[in-house]
C-alpha cells in the first residue's frame, strides 16, 4: 500500500510538472491569425480551463475558444512606416523626368497585423534651371503635363513668404492619344490611363511652371486659336502623347479629378 501511495504520487508530480511546462510553452505562440480562421488551432489549455482544441484566431474571442494566451501572444501589431519624405530633384534638369520620395519601416506587422504599403514614390517632373542654376529656355515644343496630385507639392509662396501668382486653367478637347497611355501600369504612371480621345481635360498652369512675367505655361495655347491642333506629352512615360485643340481659359479648374491635370 505505502508502495502504490508512492508511486500515485510520482505520477501526479510529473503530471504537475508537465502541465506546468506545457503552460509555459504557450498555445498561441506563432500561431496567431486574422480574421476568422477555423485552421488557426492547436492542442493547449482554453480560457474555460478546459484543455482540448482551442483557437488562435481574432473570432475566438467571440466563440469564447480562445487558447488561455491569446491575449498576451496575440494582439495583432499593424505596420507603421514614416511620413514621406521631401520629393528630391528630378534625376535630369531641363528635361521630363522622374522625382522620388521615400519612407521608412518604423515597426514591422506582427501576429497578422496589416502588411506594409509602399516605400517609394515616383512622379514625372521637369527642372526650369540647369545644375548651373541657368534657365533652360523652354519656348516651344509641346505641352508637358502630368497628374493633377503633382501639384499638391509645389510651392504656394517664393522666398520671401509671398503669395505666388496662382496661375489659371485651360480646358482642352483631346483629338488624338497614342496607346501606350493605356498600357502603362506603373504608379506613377496610372494616370494617363483617363487621358481619352474626344474627352475634355482641365490642365492648371500654376508656378514654376509659368513662365517668368508672362503667365503662360508651354504649350497651353494660348496665341493659337480654336481650331489649332496642339501637341501635348506625359510625363513620366514618354511614348504617351497625343493632340488637342483648346476650348477655353479659366480661372479655376472644372473638369473631375481624373480628367484635370497640370502643366509641369
Amino acid at each position: 500500500m505505502m508502495g502504490f501511495s508512492v508511486e500515485f504520487a510520482c505520477w501526479v508530480l510529473v503530471a504537475f510538472a508537465l502541465g506546468e511546462n506545457h503552460l509555459v510553452s504557450g498555445g498561441c505562440s506563432g500561431k496567431c491569425c486574422r480574421g476568422r480562421d477555423t485552421n488557426c488551432l492547436t492542442t493547449d489549455w482554453r480560457m474555460d480551463r478546459v484543455h482540448g482544441t482551442c483557437y488562435c484566431d481574432e473570432g475566438c474571442v467571440r466563440t469564447k475558444d480562445c487558447c488561455f494566451d491569446y491575449f498576451t501572444e496575440c494582439p495583432a501589431q499593424d505596420c507603421v512606416v514614416s511620413d514621406w519624405s521631401f520629393w528630391s530633384g528630378c534625376a535630369k534638369p531641363c528635361q521630363p523626368s522622374v522625382r522620388i520620395r521615400v519612407r521608412h519601416i518604423e515597426q514591422q506587422p506582427h501576429n497578422s497585423g496589416q502588411p506594409c504599403p509602399g516605400l517609394e514614390q515616383r512622379a514625372g517632373c521637369r527642372e526650369y534651371r540647369d545644375h548651373q542654376g541657368r534657365h533652360c529656355g523652354f519656348n516651344s515644343g509641346p505641352a508637358f503635363i502630368t497628374s493633377m496630385a503633382f501639384a499638391k507639392g509645389r510651392p504656394k509662396h517664393d522666398s520671401y513668404g509671398n503669395p505666388l501668382n496662382p496661375g489659371f486653367c485651360v480646358e482642352f478637347k483631346l483629338e488624338s492619344r497614342t496607346p501606350h497611355c493605356t498600357v502603362e501600369n506603373r504608379p506613377h504612371t496610372l494616370w494617363m490611363r483617363y487621358i481619352t480621345e474626344g474627352f475634355n481635360v482641365c490642365v492648371a498652369c500654376e508656378p514654376p511652371a509659368m513662365r517668368n512675367n508672362t503667365s503662360s505655361c508651354q504649350g497651353d495655347g494660348q496665341e493659337s486659336d480654336k481650331e489649332t491642333v496642339l501637341h501635348w506629352q506625359a510625363v513620366g512615360n514618354p511614348r504617351c502623347s497625343g493632340t488637342w485643340k483648346k476650348i477655353q481659359k479659366t480661372q479655376q479648374c472644372a473638369c473631375p479629378p481624373q480628367h484635370s491635370f497640370v502643366f509641369i
